[in-house]
């Protein structure tokens, strides 16, 4: 039985701390969305409408390892933001399409994409590269680790919604507003401590 048998979604988000340590590193971040499936599957026609629909700004390109070399299965890679410069364009191009096309390959030659489906499979990768993109080493080794594990959580057909149910509530976000939750928890608090505050006045006073 094929291992990859129908449109398969994958996701990760690679990030770490600025090498100066000044927090978080936004500006290498890399997200991978993703989307696979066999031959004749919905995979295989956003494929083809990904490589073929270009506009201004959005671009899809096969990922190839090296030129005349494309990988397999074949992949498409289409930027979540809008290419600006020529300097983002040579990074989706360049250091992006390298990691994204050796993780490909690595999950081929792991096994978790069968050798034998793989001449046979469509994949389609939206690539987030912010505009103030700094470390090209960063955008090509961050990209390949988010496109292999988005690829193996689509094997793998993960998260479970049964899992996320357990976990999801106590789940944080690089990127998230503070949570209706806490703003609440945060005006209960002030409330309270203003509620000490005349108490002791009104303490005083007596």
């Amino acid at each position: 039985m094929a291992v990859i048998d129908r449109v398969l979604i994958g996701e990760a988000l690679v990030i770490e701390n600025r090498p100066d340590g000044n927090g978080l590193d936004l500006k290498n971040v890399a997200h991978i969305d993703l989307i696979m499936g066999p031959r004749g599957s919905a995979a295989e026609d956003a494929f083809c409408r990904t490589l073929t629909d270009q506009k201004e700004g959005v671009n899809g390109l096969l990922a190839i390892i090296a030129p005349n070399m494309m990988v397999k299965p074949n992949t498409v890679m289409f930027n979540k933001v809008t290419i600006k410069d020529g300097r983002q364009a040579v990074q989706m191009f360049g250091p992006a399409q390298r990691g994204i096309s050796m993780a490909v390959m690595d999950c081929v030659a792991d096994g978790t994409i069968p050798v034998e489906e793989a001449d046979d499979v469509f994949i389609c990768v939206g690539v987030f590269i912010d505009h103030k993109a700094d470390i090209d080493e960063r955008v090509q080794d961050w990209n390949y680790e988010a496109t292999k594990q988005a690829i193996k959580s689509a094997i793998a057909r993960e998260p479970k919604a049964a899992d996320l149910l357990k976990i999801y509530k106590e789940s944080s976000h690089p990127f998230a507003a503070t949570s209706k939750e806490n703003r609440n928890r945060r005006v209960d608090d002030v409330a309270a401590e203003l509620a000490v505050k005349q108490m002791k006045e009104r303490k005083s006073l007596t």
